[in-house]
């Protein structure tokens, strides 16, 4: 017969409970309501950022706009095709950005930055958030050459400044 001693199995759980990882990840997901014309409508995104990527089960990667309170908008960056109600969306967490470098001068991309122009991958260090604040009005240069336009009516009426938007 098997004796069960209780200093052993006291053992056994402190070293268990020393081997214990509590890490936790919290994931903030959601649910499809409707998907028509590069927009879906989803439920339950609560914590999402406006300009916030989000990444539907499929692969198809999103930008949530219109926050509201019941759902959100999310454009579609991509097809879309393979989205349908009641699939789930996670937040990735991070604002929509793009990477910078010289090594994008002349390549063709699309929307999300990646090539399209078949030379392969683009490397980059750095990234910029597509939706950037202007520069402070103090920092940009004065506008002080005029432009032509070619017609005397407009160039006498409105002076426009070469470099003015």
């Amino acid at each position: 017969m098997v004796t069960i001693r209780a200093d052993e199995i006291s053992n056994i759980i402190r070293e268990r409970i020393e081997q214990y990882n509590s890490e936790v990840t919290i994931v903030n997901t959601g649910t499809v309501l409707q998907v028509g014309d590069g927009i879906a409508r989803i439920y339950g995104l609560d914590e999402v950022m406006a300009g916030e990527l989000v990444e539907f089960e499929e692969g198809t990667i999103g930008i949530a706009f219109n926050l509201e309170s019941n759902n959100v908008g999310v454009v579609l960056m991509g097809d879309g095709l393979m989205i349908q109600e009641g699939s789930s969306v996670k937040a990735t967490g991070k604002i929509a950005q793009i990477p910078v470098s010289e090594a994008y001068l002349g390549r063709v991309i699309n929307a999300l930055a990646n090539p399209i122009d078949g030379r392969g991958k683009i490397s980059a260090s750095e990234s910029r958030l597509i939706e950037s604040p202007a520069p402070c009005i103090i920092s940009r240069l004065f506008v002080y050459e005029p432009l032509q336009t070619g017609l005397i009516a407009i160039d006498s009426m409105i002076p426009i400044g070469c470099g003015q938007r």
